[in-house]
């Protein structure tokens, strides 16, 4: 886990990929509990650490995100994504079968909570997207993708519906090779400090984003 900024509201850090956002059923180290564990040692701090967990990335998906530190800089923070105002944006590389050099998504998506998976579907929750495309070589193109909502699994199923789906996508690309990794990473988030209310941007340090063309 690299630490990218921290202060006494927030912790932003850089995911490893497949690493899971909080404690699951495979038992593997997760990232909430790996920062509660740097903040415990580094402040010397008794009993258990407070950190909300804020939103999430799927855990092949490596890149920024923050925790928050406080209860109150948790809920300003969940209220800025329920309002559409923390941005969140991903780099990705998808297959380039006529994708225009620009697009806006936006679906119904239902998920699977049995089978973990995602698909449009009219019964579900409105998830929007838009993407610009930034290189092409072959078959496949990197994007830039400005996520408006955080559906699970949403840029995944979105472009995959379009068959474009991402590069190492065990899950919604059937022509990925097993063991692939997903091209897919949180390149930057903004949003607004939950107290001193300054706009901050972060970004995943350019050089770790495994993936190009």
């Amino acid at each position: 886990m690299k630490v990218l900024y921290e202060d006494n509201h927030l912790l932003v850090v850089e995911k490893e990929p497949n690493v899971p956002m909080q404690e699951d059923s495979s038992g593997d180290p997760d990232l909430l509990n790996m920062a509660k564990s740097y903040i415990k040692e580094k402040y010397h701090k008794p009993g258990d650490v407070y950190l909300g967990l804020v939103h999430r990335l799927d855990r092949p998906v490596g890149g920024v995100c923050v925790f928050a530190r406080t209860s109150k800089a948790a809920s300003r923070l969940s209220k800025q994504i329920a309002d559409h105002t923390f941005r969140k944006q991903y780099l990705a590389v998808v297959t380039d079968d006529h994708l225009p050099d620009k697009g806006h998504f936006e679906d119904k998506l239902l998920k699977d909570s049995k089978t973990n998976t995602v698909r449009v579907d009219p019964r579900g929750k409105t998830a929007i997207l838009d993407y610009e495309v930034l290189k092409r070589k072959d078959d496949l193109a990197k994007v830039l993708i400005d996520l408006k909502t955080g559906r699970s699994h949403q840029i995944r199923v979105q472009f995959a519906s379009r068959n474009h789906a991402l590069w190492g996508d065990q899950r919604y690309n059937k022509k990925a090779v097993p063991g692939q990794q997903i091209a897919l990473w949180s390149h930057k988030i903004t949003f607004e400090h939950p107290t001193s209310k300054e706009k901050l941007e972060f970004y995943s340090q350019t050089d770790r984003y495994p993936f190009d063309i």
